[in-house]
């Protein structure tokens, strides 16, 4: 494989087509699309100071790499991309992609981030910014601390280990998404999901987990949580008190005590779900 070291390269598709090539200590410093068209390329140490550095590209790895705030919109329509122990301060990354590992990355401005993607691994990501992940699919994420509303809106086949959500509206219009052992706070979680599941979670909602088709939910907490499960079909056992519950659809809630149940005979039939405290 050719090698590039150290290198300042400017100018628009600066190394355009690029195959089979090891990328060191190089900055990609004004011009749009350096590397776009290339595949079977690994970049160590590299820094991206301008727009659209990785599309339509295949095969990719990145190591300890930054992109800068006008890097944005870096990696669309990519496949097969790996990058690990970076930092990607530009908005707008990661679109139309399938095939995305990120290990050990830090997204700080991640709004509109992981658009519309597929075959995506996290482990160890901390992102902020709103809409993250929309639309993705077959996701494996572990260790993720997200801060930004409206994430995994219409994601499907999401399973979520070990991560902190501070996000409103999360998993809005979702399908096939599994939580574990992992703390979501915000608004209006999970409206007109199907398939939601939540195992060991410590979950802190106003409004929360209505609207759902078959959620399930296994030795969890409701802290400060309200009017919640409105018109969704559960399978709930809550290790806690819930403040209050709201016109459930059918299926079981098991908890702790409730604070205020509401069951309003012309809008649901209260016999459909079962409640147990205690």
């Amino acid at each position: 494989m050719k090698e590039i070291i150290q290198e300042k390269l400017s100018g628009e598709r600066a190394l355009f087509h690029t195959r089979g090539a090891i990328i060191k200590d190089t900055i990609f410093h004004d011009g749009e699309s350096p590397l776009k068209e290339s595949s079977d390329i690994e970049l160590f140490n590299c820094m991206f100071k301008w727009k659209y550095p990785l599309w339509y590209c295949n095969n990719v790895k990145v190591h300890d790499c930054v992109w800068f705030e006008m890097g944005r919109a870096g990696v669309w329509y990519t496949n097969n991309i790996c990058i690990e122990n970076s930092l990607i301060e530009a908005p707008k990354n990661f679109r139309r992609c399938d095939g995305i590992t990120l290990d050990n990355v830090s997204i700080p401005n991640a709004s509109e981030t992981l658009w519309h993607c597929k075959n995506v691994k996290l482990d160890s990501v901390t992102a902020k910014g709103d809409y993250f992940a929309m639309n993705s699919s077959d996701m494996e994420v572990n260790d993720l601390s997200l801060y930004g509303n409206y994430s995994f809106d219409g994601a499907k086949n999401i399973v979520i280990r070990d991560s902190k959500l501070l996000s409103k509206d999360s998993f809005w219009n979702s399908e096939n998404v599994t939580v574990y052992n992992s703390f979501i706070s915000g608004e209006y979680l999970g409206w007109n999901a199907k398939n939601l599941t939540l195992i060991d979670c410590t979950i802190e909602s106003l409004q929360g987990l209505c609207y759902i088709e078959n959620l399930v939910m296994k030795n969890c907490k409701l802290v400060n949580t309200t009017l919640a499960f409105e018109y969704s079909t559960v399978e709930a056992d809550i290790c806690s008190h819930i403040d209050s519950v709201l016109n459930p659809s059918g299926g079981f809630i098991r908890a702790q005590s409730i604070g205020e149940l509401i069951l309003e005979k012309d809008k649901i039939d209260p016999e459909k779900t079962k409640i147990t405290v205690g």
